[in-house]
């Protein structure tokens, strides 16, 4: 089974204390020793970008982006089918964010049906379940 990772979770990894962060480094811990097979996409690190460049916070864009793909090597594009099927998902699950939408459309169109995050959201999208992080 390969699980797909949001970007909350490096994210949650690197910031402050937070009940989120334990279990986010311990899921990357399992992945970086091949426990969990997990991949990404090239959204979730746009993403990572926006996110410390938003909060200026440039100090940590390099270290976040670089070791979360040292963890995560898998790294998926996102593809004008991707983007066709995210509309599909928005219009099929009401409350979903336009960003979740691309990241379960790359997901659906790759088959894969698990994804670890902390965002609900992803319970809305039929063929996507939440990997249980613990």
């Amino acid at each position: 089974m390969k699980v797909f990772l949001d970007s909350n979770i490096p994210m949650y990894v690197a910031g402050r204390d937070h009940p989120n962060r334990e279990p986010a480094v311990r899921l990357l811990e399992k992945v970086r020793k091949g426990k969990v097979d997990a991949c990404t996409s090239t959204e979730v690190l746009q993403e990572i970008l926006y996110r410390y460049s938003a909060l200026a916070r440039l100090d940590l864009v390099g270290a976040v982006y670089e070791s979360f793909v040292e963890i995560c090597p898998t790294v998926l594009g996102v593809t004008l089918a991707d983007t066709d099927r995210a509309r599909e998902v928005l219009l099929s699950s009401p409350g979903i964010s336009a960003r979740d939408a691309i990241h379960a459309a790359v997901m659906l169109n790759h088959n894969l049906g698990w994804i670890a995050t902390f965002d609900a959201g992803f319970d809305k999208v039929d063929g996507i379940r939440r990997f249980r992080l613990v």
